[in-house]
């Protein structure tokens, strides 16, 4: 039997994140993404969660000289075309992560991009950034200068202002970049209309993608899934607007295509584009 392989693995991601142990969002979220696009993923996990689609019970927090060493274990040996950094649940290990990207020398290197998903609060409601750390994070984004993936209540607190309509939308992006971030992609999901626009922006607007809002419940993890497929279309040296359509459609197609598990806030399908070995 000869497999034909459809990509290249040349392409190398570090997450840095939470793990979900119902594979939904986090760690496992990342992975499952970075394998649709064919991208190696590598991980250093922050912290377990107790979790599934009815929300977050229980956090344990990995010590953070472990999450660190981690990091220098992938770096020193494999090294990383970009580093996708999730949750990052209080101001230690943020100052902890920076350090490491520091050392290893990826903060200011241009030619390894950092993607932030500024996770806060988790689907159902639940907090995953201490609120002492937020003024911590903000250090972080000035002093990396990623690109930034929030939706509006992440975007909302890091801007300290109501975002009510597209307008507002386009005013906060604008100001997180005057705060730090190289690019920003400002996601619409929670606007209360029946289009919804997503929108990268940099030191304006560079694109706007608009969809109808798909009545579903299964979009548990959409978020990490997003970052983390920005973060395969730059590995792959996509420019910005590319890697941002791409990640877009994905998420969209993914959604579509959800396969109904759990009793809450359900997953996402990121295998709607492999073939099936077995099959």
């Amino acid at each position: 039997m000869t497999i034909k392989s459809v990509n290249n693995l040349d392409k190398t991601v570090l997450v840095i994140a939470g793990s979900d142990p119902s594979g939904g969002a986090g760690i496992q979220a990342d992975l499952k993404t970075l394998t649709s696009f064919g991208v190696y993923g590598m991980t250093a996990i922050t912290a377990l969660t107790e979790q599934n689609t009815r929300g977050v019970s229980g956090i344990f927090e990995i010590p953070i000289d472990f999450v660190v060493k981690q990091i220098n274990c992938c770096l020193s040996d494999i090294g990383a075309n970009v580093i996708k950094i999730g949750m990052m649940h209080n101001s230690e290990l943020i100052n902890g992560v920076y350090e490491a990207l520091q050392n290893n020398g990826i903060i200011g290197n241009k030619k390894i991009k950092i993607v932030l998903d500024p996770v806060m609060v988790a689907k159902g409601g639940q907090r995953l950034l201490k609120e002492e750390a937020v003024n911590s994070l903000k250090n972080f984004i000035k002093k990396t200068n990623p690109i930034l993936t929030p939706n509006i209540p992440e975007a909302e607190v890091l801007t300290e202002m109501k975002i009510k309509n597209l307008s507002d939308m386009k005013t906060a992006g604008k100001k997180i970049i005057t705060s730090g971030a190289s690019f920003v992609i400002l996601k619409g999901g929670h606007m209360n209309s029946q289009i919804m626009s997503d929108l990268l922006i940099g030191e304006e607007v560079l694109d706007q993608i608009e969809t109808v809002k798909i009545e579903t419940k299964n979009t548990h993890g959409t978020g990490c899934t997003m970052a983390s497929a920005l973060a395969a279309g730059l590995a792959k040296s996509l420019e910005i607007k590319k890697a941002f359509q791409k990640a877009h459609y994905y998420v969209n197609q993914a959604i579509r295509s959800s396969p109904s598990f759990g009793n809450g806030q359900g997953p996402i399908n990121h295998s709607f584009n492999i073939k099936s070995f077995v099959d």
